[in-house]
This record gives structure tokens, C-alpha cells and sequence, in this order.
């Protein structure tokens, strides 16, 4: 299942706008296929997104689903997550109306939708995204003998812009007349791209796996595979980051770094090492010591949203001196520095 052009999105998204809660809203409304014509948010309802995001969009910013439904939506995207994956009362009961409604529902929550409505009108669907796929097994390291090109993002830290940076590279490289391909491992990425795993639904002992399967489906074909980033090795909850690693065999990563940040978010007694020592990490990581293939951090993606152009230049030069390596806000700026660094 995936979203197409023609659909019409309303994006679910109380509190995510000035929140920490939105980003799979946002990300969306930044790289998504089909139109968006109404975001809810009770927070922000009459005001720019535009001037509230630094996306360019004039849709336009409702309070509640039934204010929405006059821009006819055919689709409800959850685009919050709540901690512990539940939304409040008064926000699951726009999604029932949604649902009474007629609308299909994209739901990227832990919480399945799908078993709690009884029947769907002719054309409606329910899109539960965290689910396993089957028939997978553990992963072999097959993936380093394809022909693709494969870069992996890393970061250190969390919700920093890893997501972000593959797609812009993947973007880039289109633009440049390379045959690309983004894998999602995220909900998010898989409401963006279509293909993918959701990698926090599988089993651990079956991520790489996981990983290793959607790589070599789509290896032959292209030329330059831009695989999804999740996690980091630095933040103690964070699991994602080495099945993604093993299940991939990158021959390239791209570490993504919060210009300024200082430790991981929320947890301050654990500090982020200089990038130098990160990369060195990530590369041993990634070689195993050398049972495979020799991987190397070929650039710096620097998240600048909360600095002006001035100071962006300026942390951008700051890490190209640190680390000797090429550097870029691949939002603000795209991703070109950085896909030259690949190829």
C-alpha cells in the first residue's frame, strides 16, 4: 500500500507544528507526493506555515478534522507521535470521525488502526505502517558483492535529519541522470518513498535481515542506493543504527550532526565526542575489524534549521576544518557537495 499524486492529505498534526511531536508531519509536507490541502492543528489554526516551518506552502492551518473536511481530504496522515505511540481521547476521536467520514487513514503509529473500525466504505483503507514483513531471515552479508553503490546516513543523535539528507541525496542524484533509489526503514520514509521496512517493527534478531533483503531486491537494478538512517550508536535507546549497518554494507556513509549540539537530546550528562571520534566509531563499526569491506565517512551533513544563513556558512566551514572532510546543509543548500564526495 502507498500514497499516490491524486490523494488529497489532511495531516493530523495537534501540537506538532511548535512541538517535538511532528516529525513525520513535517517531513511530509516537505518531501511528500501527494497534495496536501489541510493541516490540523488546534495550536497554530490561522497562522503561516510557511513563517512557522521555512517550508514553502500556502496550505492552509484548520483546528479541527471537520474544518479540514471543507478542502476535501480523501485521506486523514497521522502525522504526530505522541509518547508511547497513543494519541489523547480528544484526538482519536477526529480520526474515528475521519474514519465516519469516508476517508482512508495513514496511521504511522505503534498502535494498529485497522482492528478497531468494523467495516470500510467502498475505496477506504486503513495503512497500519509499523507492521513485520515475513518470510525474513537473519542476514548473511550478501549485500557488499552488488554493483549499487550504497550510503548509509548515521548521526549522532536522534531526529536530526537523517531521513532528510537521504532523500535530498537521492533527489540530487536523479537530478544528476543517476539511476537512484531511496529505502525507507522508517514511517515516514514509507509514506515518502513507498518501499522500505518499518525497522522498529521487526524483531531484532531479524533487522539486518530485514535490511539485507530490501537491498539486494533493488541492488541490480540501480546505481546508487540512498538507505534511510535511523538511530545512533551514542544514544543509549537507539537500536536501529547496527542492523542497518550489517544489513546494508554500505561502501559509503554520511554522518548527520545538530550544528552546536553538545549532548544527546533530553540527556544531558551524555556528551556527544568531537565528530572526529564519531567518524573514526562509525568506520571501525562498519569494517568489523576488517571482515568487511573498508567503509569510510565521506561527508558531514549539518542540520542548521535554528541558525540564519550567516551562522550556517559559518558552523559549516567550523566542521569542514574539524573533520577535513565536505560539509553541507543539504535542506538549505542541497546535496550536490555531498553526492560529489560519493561519487
Amino acid at each position: 500500500m502507498q500514497l499516490i499524486p491524486e490523494n488529497r492529505i489532511a495531516i493530523l498534526l495537534h501540537e506538532g507544528i511548535k512541538g517535538i511531536i511532528g516529525k513525520t508531519g513535517l517531513a511530509y509536507l516537505r518531501y511528500g507526493q501527494s497534495k496536501v490541502v489541510a493541516v490540523i492543528d488546534s495550536q497554530c489554526a490561522g497562522e503561516s506555515l510557511s513563517e512557522l516551518t521555512k517550508i514553502p506552502s500556502d496550505t492552509p492551518i484548520v483546528e479541527n478534522l471537520q474544518a479540514a473536511l471543507k478542502y476535501n481530504p480523501d485521506v486523514l496522515l497521522i502525522g504526530i507521535a505522541p509518547p508511547g505511540g497513543a494519541l489523547p481521547p480528544a484526538w482519536w476521536e477526529e480520526v474515528k470521525q475521519a474514519y465516519i467520514a469516508g476517508l482512508s487513514i495513514v496511521n504511522g503509529l505503534h498502535t494498529p488502526l485497522a482492528s478497531k473500525f468494523d467495516s470500510l466504505k467502498p475505496g477506504q483503507w486503513i495503512w497500519d505502517i509499523r507492521q513485520e514483513p515475513q518470510n525474513l531471515g537473519i542476514a548473511s552479508g550478501k549485500a557488499r558483492w552488488l554493483p549499487a553503490k550504497r550510503v548509509l546516513t548515521v548521526g549522532t543523535d536522534m531526529s536530526i535529519g537523517k531521513m532528510s539528507t537521504s532523500l535530498e541525496l537521492n533527489r540530487s542524484a536523479q537530478k544528476m541522470g543517476i539511476k537512484s533509489k531511496f529505502i525507507a526503514t522508517g514511517q515516514t520514509g514509507l509514506m515518502i518513498g513507498g518501499d522500505g521496512v518499518a525497522l522498529d517493527a521487526v524483531k531484532v534478531d531479524f533487522a539486518a535481515g530485514a535490511v539485507e533483503k530490501m537491498v539486494l531486491t533493488w541492488g541490480e537494478e540501480y546505481e546508487l542506493l540512498t538507505i534511510e538512517g535511523q538511530g545512533s550508536f551514542i544514544h543509549p535507546g537507539s537500536t536501529a543504527t547496527l542492523p542497518l549497518i550489517r544489513g546494508s554494507q554500505p561502501t559509503a556513509l554520511v554522518l548527520v550532526h545538530r550544528a552546536g549540539q553538545k549532548h544527546i537530546n533530553r540527556l544531558p550528562d551524555i556528551l556527544i565526542p568531537p565528530l572526529p571520534e564519531v567518524i573514526k566509531m562509525y568506520e571501525i563499526v562498519a569494517t568489523a575489524g576488517g571482515a568487511f569491506t573498508p567503509t569510510k565517512v565521506k561527508a558531514i551533513a549539518l542540520n542548521t534549521f535554528h541558525l540564519d544563513e550567516a551562522e550556517s556558512f559559518k558552523a559549516i566551514q567550523e566542521v569542514e576544518q574539524e573533520t577535513g572532510l565536505p560539509c553541507t546543509d543539504v535542506v538549505r543548500f542541497g546535496a550536490e557537495k555531498i553526492l560529489q564526495s560519493i561519487l
